[in-house]
């Protein structure tokens, strides 16, 4: 390496190390206040460590009521919606790309124009369309919209790695006796499937924290409540638990840190693939 590339190169990593630490630093003090004691919490001397580590903070956690069957509602939801939005998208973006049919440029761009909409401006007329089909206070609530909002991304981020498959290869499948399905699901599945893996965290992570819905659509029945709707337990009139609200913000971080180990080497290779196409 020339001297003169390596101030440059120098200079970029401690500038990568900066953002890193910065990006980090909020998670290790959230993972930090639960441990702390309460005394140390309400301190006005805040410190970025603690000589005396105490797990009262989880303990009041997993001591309240429903917090078990929360976190089921929420495995539950964001494991659905992973797995239908990954079905769905993967036939919509085999079918906009392997196909030609009428309007199939409007539908292209309505996909983009959806993923421009916010989601709060949307939110009460879903409210109604639930309440019309009878899903209020029930997990299709939560299901349902969060698997219309994923497949537009994961539609489009998909054409790429289909597009990417060469025609000559399912050409050459369907000579040697290949039927249209074994194609799609035993070679073109397998082709894309780092694709799917790289939708499927973004849909995974914005179901599993979403309030908005949450807080909107399960109105009476606490039983089907999430995660984020046991954070309201610890917010108080009168003083708020800042450290079981910390303990379980760290809970709820560790379902996302597993699934992205589970997925790291595909998520890597989807997301070069991506980029590549």
């Amino acid at each position: 390496m020339s001297p003169v590339r390596r101030p440059w190169r120098l200079a970029a990593e401690a500038s990568a190390l900066l953002i890193a630490a910065a990006v980090a630093f909020p998670l290790y003090w959230m993972v930090l206040s639960a441990f702390k004691p309460a005394g140390e919490i309400q301190s006005t001397e805040a410190r970025p460590w603690t000589l005396a580590p105490s797990l009262d903070s989880f303990r009041r956690v997993f001591e309240q009521q429903e917090f078990g069957r929360y976190f089921l509602n929420s495995l539950l939801v964001a494991t659905s919606v992973v797995l239908a939005s990954a079905l769905i998208a993967f036939l919509a973006a085999t079918a906009v790309t392997r196909f030609r049919f009428k309007l199939r440029t409007t539908l292209l761009i309505m996909f983009l124009v959806a993923q421009m909409v916010p989601i709060e401006a949307l939110t009460i007329p879903l409210f109604f369309l639930m309440r019309d089909l009878g899903q209020l206070n029930t997990l299709g609530s939560l299901i349902l919209p969060h698997i219309a909002f994923s497949l537009p991304f994961a539609v489009w981020m998909l054409r790429g790695f289909v597009k990417a498959v060469p025609e000559a290869l399912e050409e050459a499948a369907y000579i040697d006796g290949a039927s249209r399905s074994r194609f799609l699901w035993q070679i073109l599945f397998p082709l894309v499937f780092p694709g799917l893996v790289a939708t499927s965290v973004f849909s995974f992570i914005s179901t599993w924290n979403d309030f908005l819905f949450a807080k909107s659509f399960i109105i009476s029945d606490t039983s089907q409540s999430t995660l984020p709707m046991a954070l309201l337990v610890f917010f108080k009139p009168e003083e708020n638990d800042w450290g079981g609200i910390m303990a379980a913000s760290t809970v709820m971080t560790v379902p996302v840190l597993v699934f992205f180990v589970l997925v790291q080497r595909r998520l890597v290779s989807g997301l070069g693939g991506a980029v590549k196409d």
